[in-house]
């Protein structure tokens, strides 16, 4: 049995990075890219170009000088992630592995690879909006309202022929779909992201894009572990609305070529192994730092979480229970989980209040808990995992 390794690892990378352009909800990102220039492994140049404005003309002087200043800004990309796959020999046969492979990789960049890319660069952009108190206060009952208010913000610093892009959170989404004073102003129009040309609703020409929740925080923490992946950090917030120019960042993605084995090269296992890694970053230039708008949720702040607990079956009694505070109304909803990660989380029907009571029918064994704040029934804070043991 044979593959050609490096022709399919061509195949795969340029198959990926088209998946990755199709799926990103902010790839689009990658086009503002193309003037950068690679120096090291992990940094890029970028140009900033400045213009004095326009002076007199003197009929004796003629003309007065003026400086172009060209800013070569350095960047240097912070993310490089990496994962090795593999797919043992006996899961397929000759015939079946270019496409087995290529579903697998494809799912993987399609369910891992782009909701970290999205996650990251939305909460820098959101990150960059807070610390330049680029912020909008709205009302989440008048969605329509904070949307134009974010437009406004950023067209009065970057101007009106500038193409816009507002990244909405989904549960503000289908507010906005529903609000009355928007459902003749919504329009279907095109939007280009790299060499495809997306159907994207817009309003007053602003391309709409919904994001779902999870990739609209303002701070992650990006896992090292063998897990991998990425959760909101602590005390991160809920991203509603985050509006910019289409060109006012560049994501810079370098994508190393897709590395395969054959089970034959492959030391460790019986396998055919798939190495994907990716350098990758966003930056945005000095000139339009003040371009990028956001609404974001009050924050929820979490004093006492739920404390780990240790009771006796047949006898069991106690409760759960979380403070948090926050300039927002409140709302609570309980969970079971498979582990300390809060991982494969099932609703509790019912637990919708700040403690919540151990079930009397557990039988020996160790279970987890944690809740879910809601601030205004929007933005979500999950507290601790909280580890319940029945003896």
């Amino acid at each position: 049995m044979s593959i050609n390794s490096i022709e399919n690892a061509t195949r795969y990378s340029n198959e990926l990075d088209k998946m990755f352009s199709q799926k990103s909800a902010t790839g689009f990102f990658a086009d503002n890219a193309l003037a950068a220039k690679f120096v090291g492994a992990k940094t890029v140049i970028i140009p900033d170009v400045e213009f004095q404005g326009l002076a007199d003309y003197d009929r004796d002087t003629g003309f007065t000088k003026g400086a172009i200043t060209v800013a070569n800004a350095s960047y240097t990309m912070s993310m490089d992630r990496a994962r090795s796959l593999q797919i043992d020999r006996e899961d397929m046969n000759e015939t079946g592995i270019a496409n087995l492979a290529g579903k697998i990789l494809g799912e993987y960049v399609r369910t891992k690879v782009v909701p970290e890319c999205d996650a990251y660069v939305i909460s820098k952009l959101a990150g960059l909006a807070a610390s330049r108190a680029n912020l909008v206060d709205g009302d989440v009952a008048k969605p329509y309202e904070a949307l134009c208010k974010l437009i406004n913000e950023v067209q009065s610093v970057a101007g009106y022929d500038e193409e816009l892009v507002a990244f909405v959170d989904s549960y503000m989404y289908a507010a906005l779909q529903n609000s009355s004073e928007i459902s003749r102003m919504i329009t279907v129009s095109d939007f280009k992201q790299g060499d495809i040309t997306l159907k994207v609703k817009s309003i007053n020409g602003v391309a709409v894009i919904p994001v779902v929740s999870e990739r609209m925080k303002t701070a992650y923490t990006f896992k090292t572990t063998e897990a991998g992946g990425f959760v909101p950090a602590a005390n991160s917030r809920e991203v509603y609305m985050l509006v910019c120019p289409k060109s006012a960042a560049h994501l810079v993605k370098k994508t190393e070529k897709m590395r395969i084995f054959t089970p034959e090269q492959n030391i460790d296992a019986d396998a055919y192994k798939f190495d994907y890694r990716i350098y990758y970053d966003v930056f945005v230039k000095k000139s339009g730092l003040d371009s990028v708008w956001a609404w974001i949720s009050p924050a929820v702040t979490i004093s006492a979480n739920p404390s780990d607990k240790s009771v006796t079956a047949g006898s069991i009694s106690g409760s759960l229970s979380v403070t948090a505070t926050s300039e927002a109304t409140l709302t609570y909803q309980w969970y079971s989980c498979a582990d300390v990660n809060g991982k494969s989380p099932v609703k509790i029907s019912g637990a919708n209040s700040a403690s919540f009571t151990i079930p009397t029918t557990l039988t020996e064994g160790t279970y987890y808990y944690f809740v879910r704040i809601l601030a205004n029934g929007i933005a979500a804070t999950d507290s601790t995992v909280a580890t319940v043991t029945v003896g």
